[in-house]
């Protein structure tokens, strides 16, 4: 891990740009450093999400954790795939077309993104815990769905996982679901124009957890209301700390 840039921001939160082989990502830690780790999930796109994400990890880091995010394969600056693209011009089409989005283009979209994703996120989880400024338990939070999940099967490190419902799920990763065993909340809205509420639902039913808790709130896909990130914070703090 190599940092290539870092500013204090106003509320007194470090922020460093790193890149981890070719992979960029941003480090966010709390003047009360060492912190528990919470890793930032998100569907692509670092610029154009940094907003949203430098707003969890301020809000994160005044309840005294740091948070960690890497860019996505395919997104970003980072090279594309053929087949991958390929699978989201066949998605687009069949969202424009107003029908259903069937498993075979789920499956191409999302399982080699899955099996790319997740290794990196591994490694990056490595460096980030040899640094002194992150100490205690991990959490992830966010989407896409199909990697929290995958994280919360195969990673120990990873405590508890608060993930984000809103994307399109392979029907292998019930599966998997079934299998987690750590908390977890889900976090859903219920007028996603682009998320398939009943699949969400079952996904939902399907993690293994004995503790589990759904947060279903009226609104579309932005439409996330302010006091989530207190009830997140909250979830953290009685598993992370």
């Amino acid at each position: 891990m190599q940092f290539t840039s870092e500013q204090r921001l106003d509320d007194g939160v470090l922020e460093r740009e790193f890149i981890l082989g070719k992979i960029p990502g941003v480090l966010w830690t709390p003047e009360s450093a060492p912190a528990p780790l919470i890793l930032l999930g998100h569907p692509g796109g670092l610029q154009k999400m940094y907003p949203r994400l430098v707003a969890r990890a301020r809000h994160s880091a005044a309840e005294g954790f740091a948070s960690a995010t890497i860019e996505l394969p395919g997104s970003g600056d980072r090279p594309r795939s053929a087949a991958a693209e390929a699978a989201r011009a066949d998605l687009h089409r069949a969202l424009e077309a107003g029908e259903p989005v069937n498993d075979e283009i789920v499956n191409r979209l999302v399982l080699p993104l899955v099996e790319k994703a997740v290794p990196e996120w591994q490694a990056a989880l490595d460096a980030l815990l040899s640094l002194p400024e992150i100490a205690g338990r991990v959490g992830y939070a966010g989407g896409v769905i199909a990697i929290g999940t995958r994280l919360a099967v195969i990673e120990p490190r990873i405590s508890a996982a608060l993930l984000f419902a809103g994307s399109f799920v392979p029907r292998t990763i019930f599966e998997e679901a079934r299998q987690v065993t750590i908390p977890l909340q889900v976090l859903l809205q219920w007028d996603d124009e682009g998320n398939d509420r009943q699949l969400a639902l079952d996904l939902f039913d399907a993690f293994g957890s004995k503790e589990k808790t759904l947060h279903a709130n009226m609104g579309g896909h932005t439409g996330v209301p302010q006091f989530e990130g207190d009830d997140g914070n909250r979830f953290f703090a009685r598993h992370l700390k």
